[in-house]
């Protein structure tokens, strides 16, 4: 089973891992493509004004411009799934997961990061900040990426069933092929947004201590804070729909 993870807008600073390279990421062979997107973004940080700098991170502190500016080509990475630290990745904590969790994670897990486009949780990210929407003068990641990644994806992901776990947008990146399955959390009978990037990060957790390897084991598995509320089957999608407890 594969897991579809949104990214967050707050990363960690810093890194312990080489500057990113071929063997970074998944699907070496595509690391020009990548490359493409990371040297547009480079060159817009080296050469834009301070109001495009503001639009391409949605900050206008421009004191925190100083984590963004280092050339991603040099600098020190982390692990994706540590680079991270929104709200689901907060209450994934996956700091104090097992190894043999972490390692779940490390293999299941891919992330679609508005800048790299899809990541194994394991790949080495330089910390960046892009506004999840925004174009590098004119180019729209998401668009990039579906249209050239998305083959490389459904030749990895195959026949493994699919945990989709993304937030709306990243719909955007890849459209999987075979059937998959989504959440949707309600409090009070009410859809939430804020509560469901926790969730997801609730969700993802138990997953990786329970080493899920099928979405019939995920249904049956017990998630504290949730009830099952209802599955709704549909001809490309399972919706499971949880009430927040």
């Amino acid at each position: 089973m594969m897991i579809l993870f949104s990214p967050s807008e707050g990363k960690r600073h810093g890194g312990g891992l080489p500057p990113i390279n071929p063997s970074s990421f998944i699907f070496p062979e595509l690391y020009t493509k990548r490359c493409e997107i990371i040297d547009t973004y480079q060159k817009v940080i080296q050469e834009g004004d301070l109001p495009t700098l503001q639009t391409l991170f949605g900050i206008k502190d421009t004191r925190l411009f100083e984590h963004y500016t280092t050339p991603l080509q040099s600098a020190l990475t982390l692990k994706a799934i540590e680079r991270y630290d929104g709200v689901a990745y907060e209450y994934l904590d996956y700091p104090t997961l097992s190894s043999k969790a972490q390692g779940y994670i490390d293999e299941h897990v891919i992330i679609f990061s508005n800048l790299f486009g899809a990541v194994l949780a394991s790949d080495s990210l330089p910390e960046y900040k892009l506004k999840q929407g925004a174009t590098i003068t004119g180019l729209a990641p998401e668009k990039f990426y579906k249209e050239h990644f998305s083959e490389a994806l459904d030749t990895m992901i195959g026949d493994q069933e699919i945990l989709d776990l993304r937030a709306g947008f990243y719909d955007k990146f890849y459209t999987p092929k075979h059937h998959v399955t989504t959440l949707t959390f309600l409090k009070g009978g009410k859809v939430v947004s804020h509560w469901a990037k926790a969730y997801r990060g609730v969700v993802l957790r138990t997953v990786a201590q329970h080493t899920i390897s099928s979405l019939a084991s995920f249904i049956a598995l017990p998630i504290e804070g949730l009830a099952l509320a209802a599955i709704k089957e549909g001809k490309k999608k399972r919706e499971i729909i949880y009430e927040i407890v």
